[in-house]
């Protein structure tokens, strides 16, 4: 019998712990240190069972035949939850290890920041996860700004377009990624700026296949050609995500300020859709807009398409606020969150369920704020790493400087972030409407004058008691 790791299975040893994950069905599982050894014996290239148990008999120091029992009922196991494939022959496994495709997979369509993000998430493994990492941190996810130059000028965006100037360097990017990559990097998103403005993309994105990494792409796709999509065919792709602001070309033009985007985004995503490639559909909503996000989402159904939108926006890192003059207001977002009752057969389903109200209950005061210093973190062309991509006004320190593990280990700001807990927003806990909301510390820092992340922002308040109250008047004649 041989076996293999599915196409878009990832595995990685976290110090007692092994964790596996597939990209293409969203499922992941943890697995204790013994299981973690299973875990490391398979890779992409086909082992046979006697290969595997001589491999685990050496860690354990037995002999192969005292593991092959355990082996089988263990890769079992694996192959029935959709992580690994086994077989007699390699075409035998080619012809189980099903890739990505538009006309097998059904992709969901959802809208975020108007549902309670723990019940979205895979509660099981997510949880464990993020409890092992609150004191043993790992770095699982990177996000990397190859340029933060980029063609369009949106008028929402948080990047003040008068710092879209600079490129990363070949040399910088190769030495970022050898050093995440021994730290166990899982996830890598490639973003800008707009990345395919890099005269570099290709070369950039063919490093990456060397370490096994699941690889994200953030790009509003006007540049793509034939070259750059041959090498994401090439890659290991998870998702390529790119906003899409309406289906009517003079509101999508006029949001990101670039004559024609509207029509070679839309022509570039039909083209990774001919290629399965998976595409995400990112649609912010504001004012342009606000009317436009339900041919959006259709659109995207039509096209089996994932489709996410978004209501909530933030000031730019700079802590100029000029780009929320575009912020839906507190009478735009009533409507919006009524329809996605309505079209959100998913979010329906949360708000009903019995389980729902004991969030409200339940006590996360020791819990981190979110995962930013903690499994992730974001790098941009110049070497500067902050939390998370729009908080670009929190230096954590440079790579240029000091090592990416010496910045993740030890440095001042990185152990600041770690030690917040929930209860430092005691005003959060106490709070009806949390339920509705998610404690976002950019959102707070980017729109408070002194860059304070604890400074609870009243509009994100508002929009969740908002929230809170369009779903009790809906589940009201259901009570």
């Amino acid at each position: 019998m041989l076996y293999r790791q599915r196409y878009d299975t990832f595995i990685r040893h976290y110090d007692d712990i092994g964790y596996v994950v597939n990209k293409r069905d969203f499922t992941d599982r943890v697995v204790d240190a013994s299981g973690a050894v299973f875990l490391d014996a398979l890779s992409r290239t086909p082992s046979s069972l006697p290969e595997v148990a001589e491999q685990i008999a050496r860690r354990f120091r037995g002999t192969p035949a005292e593991f092959e029992r355990d082996i089988e009922d263990f890769y079992r196991i694996l192959e029935e939850d959709g992580f690994i494939v086994s077989g007699e022959t390699v075409a035998e496994l080619d012809s189980k290890d099903i890739r990505f495709s538009y006309s097998t997979t059904d992709q969901r369509t959802t809208c975020i920041d108007s549902a309670p993000k723990i019940l979205r998430a895979h509660e099981n493994t997510q949880s464990f996860l993020s409890a092992y990492f609150k004191n043993r941190p790992h770095l699982m996810s990177l996000q990397i700004e190859l340029t933060s130059r980029c063609n369009e000028r949106c008028v929402h965006c948080y990047i003040p377009h008068e710092n879209k100037t600079s490129d990363i360097t070949v040399d910088l990017y190769d030495d970022v990624l050898r050093q995440a990559s021994e730290m166990g990097l899982l996830g890598l998103t490639l973003s800008g700026g707009e990345p395919l403005l890099h005269r570099d993309f290709c070369t950039l994105l063919n490093r990456t296949q060397k370490y096994d990494l699941s690889i994200g792409i953030m790009s509003n796709l006007t540049l793509l050609n034939d070259e750059v999509l041959a090498e994401m065919q090439a890659a290991h792709i998870s998702i390529v995500g790119v906003s899409l602001y309406s289906m009517d070309a003079a509101v999508h033009d006029a949001i990101t300020c670039l004559p024609g985007s509207h029509k070679r985004t839309v022509r570039a995503i039909e083209q990774l859709i001919a290629h399965n490639i998976p595409v995400q559909i990112n649609c912010p909503v504001m004012k342009e807009n606000k009317d436009d996000l339900a041919a959006v989402l259709r659109w995207a159904s039509e096209h089996n398409i994932r489709a996410i939108s978004d209501y909530i926006m933030m000031a730019r890192y700079d802590r100029t606020s000029d780009n929320l003059d575009h912020r839906l207001s507190l009478d735009d977002v009533e409507p919006l969150v009524q329809e996605i009752l309505l079209g959100d057969e998913a979010y329906r389903d949360h708000v009903v369920d019995a389980d729902f109200a004991a969030v409200l209950a339940q006590d996360k005061r020791e819990d981190p704020v979110c995962g930013v210093c903690i499994s992730s973190i974001s790098m941009v062309a110049n070497g500067n790493l902050y939390p998370c991509a729009g908080w670009q006004g929190f230096v954590l320190g440079n790579v240029t400087e000091r090592t990416l593990r010496d910045i993740w280990e030890n440095s001042e700001r990185v152990r600041y972030l770690r030690g917040l807990r929930k209860k430092d927003f005691p005003q959060c806990l106490e709070c009806a409407d949390r339920a509705y909301c998610a404690m976002c510390m950019v959102r707070n820092a980017n729109e408070d004058p002194a860059g304070n992340p604890l400074a609870v922002n009243k509009h994100f308040c508002d929009v969740a008691a908002l929230n809170r109250r369009v779903v009790e008047e809906w589940l009201a004649p259901e009570a």
